[in-house]
């Protein structure tokens, strides 16, 4: 069996040489050919030239550069798209995923299983990233309707059958992990080490955080949509009980003027709630503008180690 490891890179320059030199360890006596094909989302610290540097004394380390910082989506969708091996593991570059339980989780892709998850069950990050973690991935499930746990993410191995899926979806907007849950394949979870960041800071923040829920909302789900129509129905329901209620107070001579306040605030209420729904309707026209446009999602400026025969042990 060929093996392809993908990891996007972006600030951890300090961390490639132990990061590839453990995965080739951990393969080293295994039956397994294999690539680590590590892509630079034009990481700012030079990352690039380490690469490039570690290539030349390591025929299986393949590296890829994207013209500008696209994403780790986008920057996984590079790696998974020139991958070559049987099986494909995606993992992060700050070695908090531990290179030493790839044989764990390939072993498991057996008996029908396509996709494994690596499980991490105790986090080493701070008390915050693991609460704003936690609240993105509740939230996510909520407005997708596919549960999310936040104990997993893009660390697990994958079967070529898995991969050519999702390189074979066409939408321009990626989220790894959920484009492998979407294709139903047999799925485990396989417990793993989870290990404090090695070096730098993580590239996520509460408003990055925010930014991708968002764009996977409007990408992979039309709940924001469904919960406009039930806006509308409701604010329907109360204009008709108004009316009804004014028609009764008429009939029963009450007649007088109501107050000023409450008409500016029922004003106001309602015009916040139209506005409110034309712009996340706004939203979802931007996102088909965006991709109508077909632009590509990554784009490559430099690679090195061009593909050959997988020759890595």
């Amino acid at each position: 069996m060929s093996l392809s490891i993908v990891s996007p890179v972006y600030g951890c320059r300090s961390c490639l040489e132990e990061l590839v030199d453990r995965i080739s360890s951990a393969l080293r006596h295994s039956n397994h050919t294999f690539e680590v094909i590590l892509v630079d989302d034009s990481s700012p610290d030079g990352s690039w030239s380490r690469i490039v540097e570690l290539a030349q004394s390591r025929p299986w380390l393949r590296g890829v550069r994207l013209s500008r910082n696209f994403g780790q989506h986008y920057a996984i969708a590079a790696g998974i798209e020139q991958s070559r091996g049987d099986t494909v593991v995606v993992m992060d570059c700050d070695l908090q995923d531990p290179p030493e339980e790839i044989p764990l989780l390939v072993s498991h892709l057996a008996n029908g299983v396509d996709v494994v998850f690596a499980q991490r069950a105790a986090r080493q990050d701070s008390i915050p990233k693991r609460f704003f973690s936690w609240m993105f991935f509740r939230l996510l499930s909520w407005l997708t309707g596919v549960k999310q746990d936040h104990s997993t993410a893009n660390f697990g191995a994958y079967s070529r059958k898995v991969i050519d899926v999702v390189n074979s979806m066409p939408e321009r907007d990626r989220c790894f992990p959920l484009m492998v849950k979407w294709t139903g394949f047999a799925t485990e979870f396989v417990a793993v080490n989870h290990t404090a960041r090695k070096d730098g800071e993580s590239g996520y923040n509460f408003g990055k955080l925010l930014r991708l829920a968002l764009e996977i909302v409007l990408s992979y789900s039309d709940k924001p949509l469904r919960l406009v129509v039930k806006v509308g129905l409701a604010f329907a329901a109360i204009a008709f009980g108004m009316v009804g209620w004014t028609l009764l107070r008429f009939f029963e001579g009450d007649t007088q003027v109501a107050g000023f306040t409450s008409i500016i605030a029922s004003i106001w209420l309602v015009g916040g709630v139209v506005i409110s729904c034309l712009g996340i309707l706004g939203l979802y026209l931007g996102r088909l503008f965006v991709d109508a446009k077909r632009r590509p999602y990554y784009l490559v400026s430099e690679q090195v180690n061009a593909p050959e025969e997988l020759d890595g042990r």
